[in-house]
């Protein structure tokens, strides 16, 4: 084994770039977002440096039109965000439905082929997420191919309304973000030992008792991991809402993208609604972390 010992001192200078990097391009935005979030809205646009906690209290409270009345719960912007929560939360479940299948028949052909399969996987991510999502909207719309398709085969007597809905909003999810759970749970499954189904095989164990027993718990990390990775960017998406979707589907990264819109935009609401995101975000991170280490502490 090498003699590692001479590398000892060198630790802080090679982790000095990865530290300016994250300080430059994650900290420093979260900390201007977190000053410009406790900042007050200028009249005519912009931002007056007069600290107030305004931003926070307006997603949550409203008191009026003129800001005189009694303050109650403001159900607008709660129920976006719920909405954001829902239609992330499902998108997820439809990734891990179709995304762990297709990673097992991935995993399980020939090495020669895997390659091929993953190829195809990630070809989608060589057109920009704009084009794709516009693309989207290209095929599902009233005079679309899709709705062309149906009314040609007689499945339907006219076009189905499919854009601007949650359905629409549902497949763009969907479609931007099933490779983020299809390569976690490949990963995972082309390092399990099929060894173990075959052992539980003869001891007459079904296929979906081995599958609940022992091949689920084994690659529960790609799992999870694929969970994250659609469900966090989900949460915060504003193209699909955007282009796919209309006012009834309006989703939390649509919100914020709206504040900083124009010279008119109210920059510290958006950045305390991006504040409230990313702690939802951290909130479920967290949970993960520490499941995780309880999981391995067992």
């Amino acid at each position: 084994m090498a003699d590692r010992s001479g590398y000892r001192g060198l630790t802080a200078p090679l982790l000095l770039p990865t530290w300016v990097v994250i300080g430059l391009f994650m900290l420093v935005p979260v900390a201007v977002m977190a000053i410009y979030s406790v900042l007050t809205k200028e009249f005519r646009g912009g931002v007056i440096w007069d600290f107030s906690l305004a931003a926070y209290d307006q997603f949550f409270v409203t008191r009026g039109l003129f800001g005189d009345e009694a303050p109650q719960i403001e159900w607008t912007y709660i129920s976006i965000f719920w909405r954001s929560i829902w239609q992330a939360a499902l998108a997820t479940l439809l990734c891990l439905i179709v995304g762990f299948p297709t990673a097992w028949f991935i995993a399980t052909r020939p090495a020669q082929s895997r390659g091929v399969w993953l190829f195809l996987i990630t070809i989608p991510y060589w057109v920009n997420l704009l084009i794709r999502t516009v693309s989207l909207k290209f095929l599902i719309r009233d005079t679309g191919p899709l709705n062309e398709a149906l009314m040609g085969i007689g499945l339907t007597s006219g076009p189905l309304p499919l854009v601007n809905t949650n359905l629409a909003v549902q497949l763009g999810l969907f479609y931007s973000y099933l490779p983020f759970m299809v390569l976690p749970i490949y990963a995972a499954v082309e390092r399990y030992n099929f060894a173990y189904s075959e052992a539980a095989a003869d001891l007459y164990a079904g296929r979906w008792t081995i599958l609940r027993e022992i091949v689920l718990p084994i690659v529960r990390p790609g799992i999870i991991a694929g969970c994250l990775l659609v469900f966090v960017p989900s949460l915060g998406a504003f193209l699909a809402p955007d282009l796919l979707g209309g006012a009834k589907t309006f989703m939390i990264g649509s919100l914020i993208e709206e504040q900083f819109k124009g010279a008119q935009g109210n920059w510290p609401f958006g950045a305390a609604v991006a504040m409230i995101l990313m702690s939802l975000v951290l909130i479920v991170l967290i949970a993960y972390a520490r499941a995780a280490t309880k999981a391995e502490a067992r």
